[in-house]
């Protein structure tokens, strides 16, 4: 029987703050990390990797057959008080072609808020390595992580992604330039 990915993840399209500060998971990480059983004997979990940021949570997990994504669904909840029915309208889940387009267009950041922003390949290389010190990203994970910075790499090098505003904050103040007229006279908090 082969292995599977998944990608089981919320993110600003799915859900919104409320719901995303209730299943994030960046203050919980590595408690988190250990908790997802990888290997064993009973466990369809072969390798995992979790992304939390403030616009999203992903968990990839790979392993043997849909009981992945029940596990991981179940785990995620669980971790923060709440149960899977209640997290299953906010998530998206992809599976193996699908979620390795979806981690590509994530490191790429083509599906970030503000697109072409650098931070969230950054956010991917970090989850990669705790996942690498956890022992939970093996052979499937670390192909798949370092072709996707390899895409990555390419999109910023071959395209003008990264050309315009590339934060939240960038933009807001360039559109305040447009609204305004006099930003010397403007106070902003």
């Amino acid at each position: 029987m082969d292995q599977n990915i998944f990608l089981i993840g919320l993110n600003h399209k799915t859900a919104g703050v409320e719901v995303r500060e209730r299943y994030a998971l960046s203050e919980c990480l590595p408690e988190f990390e250990s908790i997802i059983p990888v290997g064993g004997p009973d466990n369809p979990i072969t390798e995992s990797l979790v992304l939390s940021t403030c616009n999203r949570v992903e968990i990839i997990a790979v392993g043997y057959g849909d009981e992945v994504k029940d596990q991981i669904l179940s785990i995620w909840a669980e971790t923060r008080g709440q149960s899977p029915e209640d997290l299953e309208p906010f998530v998206y889940i992809h599976k193996d072609l699908d979620a390795i387009k979806h981690v590509f267009t994530v490191a790429s950041s083509l599906d970030s808020m503000v697109v072409g922003e650098p931070q969230i390949l950054g956010q991917l290389k970090t989850a990669y390595k705790d996942a690498v010190k956890q022992n939970t990203a093996k052979v499937i994970l670390n192909r798949l992580l370092h072709k996707a910075f390899s895409v990555a790499k390419r999109v910023r090098t071959e395209t003008s992604i990264g050309s315009s505003a590339v934060s939240i904050s960038y933009a807001a103040v360039e559109l305040a330039k447009r609204i305004f007229a006099d930003m010397d006279k403007r106070r902003a908090m």
